[in-house]
């Protein structure tokens, strides 16, 4: 489908089956999963990330997705080596989860963290849950194994229980060069699981798994086969719909997606592929509410949207909802820029007071601190004659056909304005005065 950016199999009917094996953390000694046919399978994953010597350029990939399974979640183990024991949290032990397999498509952290970022996306998109990784609500074990060209993948070890982005990409790249390591030593990658170390940024054994465990499946005696319908035409007499899982409703209730919603953005915009990188958690409604209320550039906007917005939420640790600057507040401001009442840098400072004073708008700002374009013709003439008078040096090289030396005549003048003289005129007068 296209702008779909995750698409999978759906098994008409799945089944659930009984996981057995004794851990402190499943009191029941058995785990309720989908062994034997989960309800999806055979799906592709498409993401893309930013890439490139300056990281500018948007590099596209895909991951398949071997199956989506549900099962039961297990409880937390805490474990306090400094008094050698282990307290266990059960309080999500039972809960259901949904558990995606990816194929090894992938061959860096860098990847595999651009791929969970776009399945966390789409989950956030359609409200299956906020996805916070640090509260649990996503994780992600990573399967690390390499392999010379030509041959087939070496044994993998399992990264267990990664809680961000960061340290994902991070475990497995540290993964990688230690495995490479191993083999280059001549020494041997064991099948085993481990845990990543944010504080060393190592990965730490926990256990091996070079025994076969049997886990003595078996079907789930106390739920039904979970059966998914096409449409509304194939249910079986006496089925009500709203009890139904229906494909074709669930479809007409999808919202626009992470990868519909880039597309849409480029198209509708005129904005480049990268810009949509930087317009996530909440910017892309905030610079669509700005882009309709000003007439500036969308690309102008997304520059004020990912810099200036952005670069104060992110000092501040604060997300897009508490921003003090609201999004008819900095269309206010940016329209003051579009139609030349304030310069760049005079926007800049409205910006600033705007975050720190909350209550006062662009134009009342702009008032209070004098910041409105100097744009009287005549006091602009004798700033400029002024300047050129104190840089004979700078105008004979000019007039020589240098000139590029205008642009510090310019920023001359802007000092002696406060940085409130049109540009556009200040080079005009300046131009004359130096021919």
């Amino acid at each position: 489908m296209t702008g779909l950016a995750l698409n999978c199999t759906i098994n008409r009917k799945s089944f659930f089956d009984r996981k057995h094996y004794f851990y402190a953390d499943l009191p029941a000694g058995y785990q309720i999963t989908q062994q034997r046919q989960p309800i999806a399978v055979d799906g592709i994953l498409n993401y893309s990330f930013l890439g490139g010597k300056k990281r500018s350029q948007v590099v596209r990939k895909t991951v398949s997705i071997k199956q989506i399974q549900l099962e039961q979640d297990s409880g937390k183990s805490l474990h306090d080596e400094v008094h050698s024991q282990t307290l266990i949290d059960l309080n999500r032990a039972g809960v259901g989860l949904m558990e995606l397999v990816m194929e090894p498509d992938m061959s860096c952290g860098e990847e595999a963290a651009a791929a969970v970022r776009e399945l966390q996306l789409i989950l956030q998109a359609l409200g299956t849950c906020q996805g916070n990784m640090s509260e649990g609500q996503l994780r992600v074990d990573a399967n690390v194994s390499v392999h010379r060209p030509g041959e087939p993948l070496g044994i993998r070890t399992e990264v267990k229980n990664i809680n961000s982005m960061r340290y994902l990409a991070r475990a497995i790249d540290f993964e990688i060069q230690r495995q490479i390591g191993v083999l280059q030593r001549g020494g041997l990658v064991l099948n085993e699981t481990r845990t990543y170390d944010s504080k060393s940024g190592e990965t730490i054994p926990m256990r091996d798994k070079e025994g076969l465990q049997d886990y003595r499946f078996m079907p789930e005696p106390n739920l039904p086969p979970l059966v998914v319908y096409e449409d509304t035409s194939s249910l079986p007499d006496g089925v009500d719909s709203s009890q139904a899982v229906v494909m074709q409703s669930l479809k007409e209730k999808l919202p626009e997606l992470p990868g519909v919603k880039r597309d849409r953005l480029v198209q509708m915009y005129d904005i480049l592929p990268e810009h949509n990188h930087h317009l996530e958690d909440g910017l892309v409604e905030y610079f669509e509410t700005v882009s309709k209320a000003t007439k500036m550039e969308p690309r102008r906007v997304i520059g004020w949207v990912t810099q200036e917005l952005l670069g104060q939420l992110n000092q501040k640790d604060m997300s897009v909802s508490q921003s003090p600057v609201s999004p008819p507040a900095l269309a206010e401001l940016l329209e003051l820029l579009q139609t030349g009442h304030i310069s760049s840098s005079a926007a800049k400072q409205v910006f600033q007071k705007m975050w720190t004073s909350g209550d006062k708008s662009a134009a009342q700002i702009v008032k209070d601190l004098d910041l409105g374009m100097v744009k009287d013709t005549a006091r602009l003439h004798s700033i400029c004659q002024k300047v050129v008078d104190a840089h004979p040096n700078e105008v004979q090289a000019i007039r020589n056909g240098n000139k590029k030396v205008l642009n510090k005549l310019m920023g001359q003048v802007q000092r002696e304005t406060k940085g409130k003289a049109d540009p556009v005129l200040v080079r005009a007068i300046l131009e004359e005065k130096t021919s």
